[in-house]
């Protein structure tokens, strides 16, 4: 394998430009100006928002000194929230080139696509004689979640994506797993699971803070997809959603954002704190996917039985789809087929090793399928959380 090098010693799969607007105000400016680059390594990210929100903040700065960023170009309207010169001075001592293109002092909208758009071309043509150094899976964080699940999602993609998490972590690797509301009925489950008693409590309770934010909210993870694809209660569709966590001691409990600093398995926590008042903790899988890719995942496991054909900016997207027929039907965008465990007798070990391996090409140059077909997928929103009271449990837990 091979990867990028950043200042903080983390590599990079992918070594692409971020073009990331600051306000909903700038997004066209950020689309324009990556838009004459279209067939190189761009991608749009931005925050919608005006009003403040430091998860946002948050996000946005760990989005934009990601291993698989080489380059940014933020692009402000001018009178937003977002301080981009903070988020600049952060991508630039980060050893990042970056610039700020701010339209209302750059003269509107042309002016800006002109100015960004130089910056852009000398950006890429400065990162074209990047060299690439070795790299392990020891090297890499590996998120995964599931959307569009269904009967055969709990005994075929996500035990597969389970064991090949197990083996990760044993390469030296961080596997992060996710999702509260997908979890609720396997709180003691996770509990046990935790490398201390402290730890084993925060997972606990985590669910338990989802379950009443979901009813509080008066809706759950449960879709009307999940009941066609012949699941029947959240207790089931929890217990597969389990499975993708493997076997090993949980060793902390993450926010979005929050960077793991040792090899082991990792629980992020995407339901907000205090009193409900946030609607759906997650809009969509690809808020999801973007919070992983901010706690530094360089790829994601998606697992599903239903189909999805999702991808990402910033961070590749490896699909495994649990059910054959769907894999069949949906064959241009399923990167595993994890299926052949019902229709040719494969085994879950054999399908974990598949998924290793793809992990593997990507750091050989070889794009997903998501990657090939251009999804690009992004999604920022308002949270809150309170980031210093889990400090304590982003720490490396040290345990045989």
């Amino acid at each position: 394998m091979k990867g990028y090098l950043r200042n903080d010693g983390r590599k990079g799969l992918r070594n692409l430009v971020l073009v990331t607007y600051l306000v909903e105000c700038a997004h066209h400016v950020a689309e324009q100006i990556a838009r004459s680059h279209a067939d190189e390594a761009v991608h749009v990210i931005g925050f919608g928002g005006c009003a403040p929100n430091a998860y946002a903040g948050k996000m946005l700065g760990r989005l934009c000194t990601h291993p698989n960023v080489g380059g940014v170009i933020l692009v402000s309207l001018g009178c937003e929230n977002m301080d981009g010169h903070r988020l600049l001075d952060l991508i630039r001592q980060s050893g990042r080139p970056a610039e700020l293109v701010i339209i209302q002092e750059s003269g509107g909208t042309l002016a800006s696509i002109r100015r960004g758009t130089e910056c852009l071309d000398r950006m890429l043509h400065a990162m074209r004689t990047a060299g690439q150094v070795e790299m392990t899976l020891a090297d890499l964080t590996v998120g995964t979640v599931c959307g569009g699940s269904d009967a055969t999602s709990g005994f075929t993609a996500n035990p597969a994506v389970g064991l090949a998490f197990d083996k990760l972590i044993d390469r030296g690797a961080r596997c992060i797993f996710e999702e509260p509301g997908e979890l609720i009925g396997c709180e003691h489950l996770l509990k046990l699971r935790g490398a201390n008693p402290a730890i084993g409590q925060a997972l606990f309770d985590s669910i338990r803070k989802a379950d009443r934010y979901y009813k509080r909210m008066g809706h759950d993870s449960f879709s009307a997809g999940n009941a066609v694809g012949g699941l029947t209660t959240i207790e089931e569709k929890s217990s597969g959603s389990y499975s993708k966590s493997g076997s090993k001691p949980v060793s902390g409990l993450l926010y979005p954002g929050d960077i793991p600093v040792d090899k082991g398995l990792y629980f992020m926590d995407v339901v907000p704190d205090g009193e409900p008042k946030w609607g759906f903790p997650n809009v969509n899988d690809n808020a999801e996917i973007t919070e992983m890719i901010a706690c530094g995942c360089q790829a994601i496991l998606y697992t599903s039985g239903r189909g999805s054909v999702a991808g990402s900016a910033v961070a590749p997207v490896l699909k495994i789809c649990g059910n054959p027929l769907t894999s069949k039907n949906l064959a241009d965008d399923i990167d595993v087929n994890a299926g052949r465990i019902i229709s040719d007798g494969a085994s879950i070990a054999e399908i974990s090793e598949e998924i290793i391996a793809k992990l593997m090409a990507l750091g050989e140059g070889r794009p997903s399928r998501s990657e090939v077909l251009g999804h690009r997928e992004f999604h920022l929103g308002y949270k809150y959380f309170e980031y210093a009271e889990s400090c304590h449990l982003n720490q490396p837990a040290h345990h045989a």
